[in-house]
């Protein structure tokens, strides 16, 4: 039995987590990529400016706590199931790089510096 937190439950859907607690599922085929999600969860979550957010695979090993592994924007995600061993693994929508100014994002786009500022 496949825990909660793995990457596929169901073949070809795949849950995001976000750091609000919600969890979006997306169904994929060959053809979609990394950023068909992200400008849907741009969408939803109704954020203009995602430049500074990625998805991520989080996975935790014995020997080391956990890990993140940066998905690019053109991969699609049928490869990157396929090359990684997904159990375990949580797909996240988290920031990837800082803004440079902070103040500058929450006149841009307050609800993207307010889903920054949950996971600071």
């Amino acid at each position: 039995m496949l825990k909660k937190e793995a990457l596929l439950l169901i073949p070809n859907v795949l849950k995001v987590f976000l750091e609000n607690g919600q969890i979006k599922s997306f169904t994929f085929d060959g053809r979609t990529t990394v950023k068909d999600v992200m400008v849907t969860l741009q969408d939803r979550l109704s954020l203009r400016h995602i430049e500074h957010f990625a998805l991520v695979l989080e996975y935790s090993s014995p020997e080391q706590s956990h890990r993140f592994l940066l998905l690019q924007d053109k991969q699609p995600l049928a490869h990157v199931v396929q090359r990684t061993h997904y159990h375990g693994m949580r797909c996240l929508f988290r920031v990837s790089f800082f803004p440079k100014d902070p103040v500058e994002l929450l006149r841009r786009d307050p609800a993207a510096f307010e889903y920054l500022y949950i996971q600071v």
